[in-house]
This record gives C-alpha cells, sequence and structure tokens, in this order.
C-alpha cells in the first residue's frame, strides 16, 4: 500500500507533462515493481543469513564466509525468480477458484480505486467485495460523465439561459453542478498538496535524525532510564523514526506483544539468568552473556508458534472439506465416472470470460452470488482477465525450468561443494512446497509465515544431512534461505496479483514486472549490503544482526551444538506454553479476545532484541491509536 500512495502521488505531480493518463491499472503494475524491489533485502537473506555466513561462522564450521559483491548479486539473483514463477499457477487456485480475501491486496485496490476517483462510500464498500466496489465506481464515474456531456450539450444555447435584472445569467441545476465538481477537484488537489508536503515533512524529519545520530551515536542510546540500568542492562531509548513507522503500520496488538517480550526477556530473564550464573559474561555478549542466552528461549517460541500454525493450515482443509471429498470420490467410484471428475476439475480450471468493460459493469451479476451459486451450476468461479492477459502454462513450465536450473548454478558457483547438488534441489522442492501453505496463510490471515517456513526447513535438512558433516551448519543455512525466499517471493506476488485482478490488471504485465522487480531488488540489495558493512561495523550497536543469531543459532541447535546452562529447560517450556497459546489464538479467531492473547513470533522478537526497539515501537504505536 505505501508503494502505490507513493507512486500515485509522484505521477499525480508529473500528470501534466505525461502523454497518457496514469490510471488505476498503471498504478498496480507501479506498486508491484516497487513491492518487488522492497522484498528483495529479506528475500535475499540480507538480513539474516548472508551476516550470519559473514560473521557468525565459527572457523570449525568453516567460517566465516567472505563473498565479494560479484557473488552477493549472483546468489541474490539466483533465488529471486523461482518462488515469482511459481506463484503464477497458484493464482488461479487461490484467487480465480478460492477467491481467497489477501487483505493487503484487497485494500490496496480499495485505495487506489479511491485514489482514481472513486467516491468515499465505506460503508457500501466495506459490504462489497472489492471487485464490485471498483466496477460500480467505474460505471459512476461513465455515468456521471455522460450526464454532464449531455448536460452541456442540451445547454450549449446561450438564449435558453435566464437573465437577472442586471443582464447577468442566472444559476441553473446544471452551472450549479458543474461549479460543485470544480470546487470539488480544487478540493482534491489541495488535499493532495497538503499530503505530499506532510510525506516531504516525515521524510525530512527522518532524514536529519538519521544523520544527526550518524556523527552523534548517542542518539541511539539515551539513557533515560538512568545510567546503571543502561550499562548494566542495555535500558536505553532509541527515538528513530524508522521504529516509529513500524509502530503504526503493524497495529497495536502486534507491537503490545512485542512489548510483553521486551519485559519478559530483559526484564526478567535476563537478570535471572545473570544472578544464577546460567548467562557469566556481559549482558551484550551472544556468547556466554545473557543476549545470547534469551536467544534459546526466543527460538523454542518462534518454533512451537510456526509449528502448529502450519500444522493447522494444513489439517483445517482436510477436517473442513475431507468427508465431503471422501464422499464424492466414493460416489464417482461407484458409477465408474473418475474420468469425468477428473475432466470436469479440468474444465473448471481452464474455463474463463473476459472481465466486461466499465461500459457493462453496470449489467454484471454480482461476484457474490457468483460465488454462491456459480460452482455448483458449472459456471466459471470468477471472472478473469482475457486470455491474451494470461501466462500460457507452457510459459510457466519452462520459466520454472529454467529459473530452478539458475539458482542450482548460481549457488554451486558461489558456494562451491560446500553445498551438494542434492542438498539444493531439496531445498528448493521444500521452498515450492512450503510456499503454497505460506501463500495460503497470507490470503487467510494477511500474514505470511516465512519464518516458521524456514525454521521447518532447517529442522527438515537436520534429518539429512549428518552433524558430522563439517559444513553441516552452512547447508542448513543456506537451505532455510532458499525456502523463505520462495515463500516470501509467492506470497507478495499473490497479493500484487489480488489487487490487480479487483482492478483489471493484467496479470501477465505484473509478472514481468515483478520479474523485472526482482531483478532490479537483488542487485541492489546487493550493493546496499556492501556498502552498509563497509562503512559500519557488524555486529555492532547500530546493527545487531539479531536475525542472524537466531539463524545460526537454529542452525546449531538442529545440528546437534549445546545450548548454554539451563537454556533448554527454559526453552522447552517456554515452547508448551506458546504453543499452547497459539492453539487457543486459532481456537479464538475472529473474536474479540483474540488480539489479548500473545502471538509467539512477536513476543519472541520483542525478547530476541535489544530492548529500546520494541519498547518504543509499542509506545508510538499505543499513542498512535
Amino acid at each position: 500500500m505505501p508503494a502505490s500512495l507513493i507512486g500515485f502521488a509522484f505521477f499525480k505531480t508529473i500528470s501534466r507533462y505525461l502523454k497518457l493518463p496514469f490510471t488505476p491499472v498503471e498504478n498496480v503494475l507501479v506498486q508491484t515493481v516497487a513491492t518487488a524491489v522492497g522484498t528483495m533485502p529479506l528475500g535475499c537473506g540480507f538480513v539474516g543469513v548472508i551476516p550470519a555466513l559473514n560473521y557468525l561462522l565459527e572457523p570449525e564450521e568453516n567460517g566465516p564466509l567472505q563473498l565479494s559483491a560479484g557473488k552477493l548479486i549472483l546468489w541474490s539473483l539466483g533465488i529471486c525468480f523461482f518462488g515469482v514463477v511459481f506463484a503464477v499457477p497458484l493464482r488461479r487456485e487461490v484467487i480465480v477458484r478460492e477467491k481467497l480475501k489477501f487483505p493487503s491486496g484487497t485494500a490496496t485496490a480499495l485505495v487506489i480505486s479511491v485514489l482514481h476517483g472513486g467516491g468515499d462510500d465505506g460503508k457500501i464498500a466495506r459490504q462489497e467485495c472489492g471487485l464490485e466496489t471498483a466496477r460500480r465506481r467505474s460505471a459512476d464515474m461513465l455515468g456521471a460523465r455522460s450526464s454532464s456531456q449531455d448536460l452541456a450539450r442540451r445547454s450549449s444555447g446561450m438564449s435558453g439561459i435566464p437573465r437577472d435584472g442586471a443582464g447577468n445569467f442566472q444559476a441553473t441545476p446544471q452551472t450549479r453542478a458543474e461549479s460543485e465538481d470544480q470546487d470539488r477537484d480544487l478540493a482534491d488537489a489541495s488535499d493532495w498538496k497538503a499530503k505530499i508536503r506532510l510525506l516531504a515533512i516525515a521524510f525530512g524529519v527522518s532524514a536529519v535524525y538519521t544523520l544527526s545520530s550518524y556523527f552523534i551515536p548517542h542518539l541511539h542510546d539515551l539513557p533515560i532510564f538512568g545510567l546503571q540500568l543502561a550499562h548494566d542492562w542495555l535500558w536505553t531509548f532509541n527515538p528513530s523514526p524508522a521504529y516509529a513507522g513500524q509502530g503504526i503500520i503493524m497495529g497495536p496488538a502486534t507491537t503490545l506483544h512485542m512489548l510483553l517480550g521486551a519485559v519478559v526477556g530483559w526484564g526478567i530473564l535476563s537478570p535471572l539468568a545473570k544472578s544464577r550464573g546460567w548467562a557469566t559474561g556481559n549482558v551484550d555478549d551472544w556468547t556466554s552473556g545473557s543476549k545470547g542466552w534469551i536467544v534459546w528461549v526466543s527460538l523454542a517460541i518462534m518454533l512451537a508458534d510456526s509449528i502448529i500454525s502450519l500444522g493447522w493450515l494444513f489439517l483445517r482443509p482436510i477436517i473442513a472439506h475431507g468427508p465431503r471429498w471422501l464422499k464424492m470420490l466414493r460416489e464417482h467410484v461407484r458409477n465408474g465416472s473418475i474420468g469425468r471428475l477428473l475432466g470436469i476439475r479440468r474444465s473448471e480450471r481452464g474455463s474463463y470470460t473476459v472481465l466486461a468493460s466499465s461500459e457493462q459493469f453496470g449489467s454484471q451479476p454480482s461476484s457474490v452470488s457468483r460465488s454462491r451459486s456459480g460452482l455448483a451450476k458449472g459456471e466459471p468461479p470468477e471472472a478473469d482477465a482475457p486470455p491474451a492477459h494470461l501466462i500460457a502454462n507452457r510459459t510457466v513450465l519452462v520459466l520454472l525450468i529454467l529459473s530452478i536450473a539458475f539458482c542450482v548454478f548460481a549457488i554451486r558457483t558461489v558456494f562451491g561443494s560446500l553445498i551438494p547438488f542434492y542438498a539444493i534441489f531439496l531445498a528448493i522442492v521444500l521452498a515450492l512446497l512450503l510456499s503454497v501453505m505460506g501463500v495460503r496463510a497470507q490470503g487467510e490471515t494477511d500474514l505470511n509465515p516465512v519464518s516458521g517456513i524456514s525454521k521447518l526447513t532447517q529442522l527438515a535438512f537436520a534429518l539429512v544431512i549428518p552433524s558430522s558433516n563439517p559444513n553441516a551448519v552452512t547447508i542448513n543455512l543456506l537451505a532455510g534461505a532458499i525456502s523463505e525466499s520462495g515463500a516470501l517471493q509467492a506470497g507478495d506476488l499473490m497479493q500484487d496479483l489480488k489487487a490487480g485482478h479487483l482492478l483489471g490488471a493484467s496479470p501477465k504485465a505484473q509478472f514481468w514486472g515483478q520479474i523485472i522487480g526482482s531483478a532490479v531488488g537483488a542487485v541492489v540489495s546487493a550493493g546496499v549490503y556492501k556498502l552498509y558493512t563497509n562503512v559500519y561495523k557488524v555486529p555492532d550497536g547500530l546493527f545487531q544482526v539479531p536475525t542472524g543469531y537466531v539463524w545460526i543459532f537454529t542452525a546449531r541447535l538442529v545440528t546437534g551444538k549445546g545450548l548454554p546452562h539451563m537454556a533448554w529447560q527454559w526453552a522447552v517450556g517456554a515452547g508448551c506454553i506458546f504453543a499452547a497459546l497459539t492453539l487457543l489464538r486459532i481456537k479464538g479467531q475472529g473474536r474479540w479476545w483474540q488480539a489479548w492473547v500473545p502471538g509467539g513470533i512477536a513476543v519472541a522478537v520483542g525478547s530476541s532484541q535489544s530492548p529500546w526497539a520494541p519498547c518504543y515501537t509499542a509506545d508510538v504505536q499505543s499513542r498512535h491509536v
């Protein structure tokens, strides 16, 4: 959504210099490319896996690995395509047939529709699906435009306009409507100028703070709780605008759960581990200090939350539809019509109708009614783009094979014999399988559990790669990175495809925009990573790479490395508690009290990072609300 807003603001500003109009379709394409570029730093592992390989691998683990800029670019390009390609066939299932909501994609489509002239009829928009809202608004705009043209033609003669005693024209209903339209246009222009001014001010404040904190590092660690707490327990305050923005975007529930994790981790567990002698080093020491000790508890919470959540996503459709599927299968076996059953499903998946033009929107039946009765009567499950705007199955197959082959080539070129061919292929297969689960989770909950997917891959590779292998930790890290990248790309592209589907954009154009954006983002993110690591010390106070430590500790845990004293007892206990809490959150889905049940991932992130980050983020969000 931020990409669509910024793109609209930019092209709205330069619209007078454009030869072609900037319509909602172009807005979706801009947002798709921008999202692809912005996803790459995380998708290519530059916030977790790559720092772990560069700085956290021990010599006995054949580390650390120093990768040149060229190798980083090749690695990024190698893993940034296959997830995008694999998302194309998933679109047909989750968007066209099942009509999963993808809340962020739907919200983005509605925002773009409003930005480009839709009225503020929020109540109706909330009741209708996004596609019908966009269609209705387009029809209203066309109707209003044609009505004004008819009025203009009927009133073209000056003699028909009444005059007052002074000879001035009197206002008629038609001229009054035109005046209201002009006032509305002026108000919209003024409103957008104000929003752009606000965006520039926020950008300037953040830029000034970032530049000032570079020359005055103490701005990152203000001892508002006292010098002793700041020195002994790292309780400081970092008034970063970036954390303020994250808190506003994430919402109060997630940030409050992060705050809870920070209080439990750094206010309870850290002093406890230090006083009991379980973590004898300095608090900020990842190896022997309480910071490293807390990470094991956080990791157990993440694993418990991920296993329960992903397991439920796998079991729920079986529990909900299994009996019906089994009954249907038995009936067709009894009637000897298995072939017809398969033929019907192929026909349903292959049949599409062209989206009606804007002139025909008013005569289209409701998509809600189609979703209730269309499948039973053999009608298409959802109106889709014209066949010329869809990507051919043969193209998808060829591109998937090429992207997988290039991924294998890139990883072997960058890491050589450190990771065998079969491990790369297995990681890609797991990435494709788990990305289906991630896409479905994102479509239903708006959250893509990429962290849990990567941890499950690391756990699976612990069963494949023996711990006696000197490269076991490196292989484990790379396998998890491949899996996370594929799931992240597929999920993000599906949000974009959902927005494009609701607004009538071409899926083919969105796909190639995602490919271009991924390629550009891979190269840019590799360059930015090298720039930052050359300018700043990593890991250090400013860039502690907590995600890198989580990755490396997970790899060591599943490959047989020992835990610190008393860490496994607390980790098991925390895992059991949050497994139960995750089940409770699943049970309470859609109920008012679910937001008050702590989420495992948010609590784990809050407890594993330095205390000022989650505390400030939660405080800003609570003030914003």
